[in-house]
This record gives C-alpha cells, structure tokens and sequence, in this order.
C-alpha cells in the first residue's frame, strides 16, 4: 500500500473518530443546568466551582460533586440532589 493511501486512510479514520466525539460531548453537559438550577434554589450563588461540581456529576463523579457544592455553602441534602440531578437526568 502507498504512503499516500495510508495517509488518507489515517485521515479519514481520524476525523470519524473525532467528529464521533464532538456529537457525543454535548450529550455529556446537557444536566447542568438542572444542577445549577437546584443550588440556586438553594441559595447558593452559582459559580464556576458550582459548573465545575456539577460536570463532575454528569460523569458520575457524585461524591467529588458533593464536596465542591457543600465546601461552596451548598447545604448537603440540595448538594446531593444537585449531583443526582446532574448524573441522572429526569426522564
């Protein structure tokens, strides 16, 4: 096979694989705003720790989630229910 042929084999594989990953990435952060939303009603000023706490939830990071919102002044019971909320989104 040409260098050339495999080149454009690389290519091409490279960018399905990437574009595989820009179509499933959004999917990943669609539960935050329900997460934001629950500490807010909470109280609690939302912030970039606040996202950040909560992206840890959407990818199943729920006692890492917990931590940062209470250590922000989230109390626990709405801290956890944010992070369910993000890593279970509501059918």
């Amino acid at each position: 096979m040409r260098t050339s042929a495999r080149t454009a084999g690389f290519l091409t594989g490279l960018t399905f694989a990437l574009g595989g990953v820009a179509f499933a990435a959004p999917a990943a952060h669609a539960d935050i705003p329900a997460c934001t939303n629950m500490v807010q009603q909470a109280g609690v000023q939302v912030s970039d720790t606040v996202g950040t706490a909560c992206t840890q939830g959407v990818h199943g990071d729920l006692q890492g989630c917990v931590s940062t919102l209470t250590g922000v002044g989230v109390p626990g019971g709405a801290a956890n229910g944010a992070c369910r909320m993000a890593a279970n989104p509501p059918s």
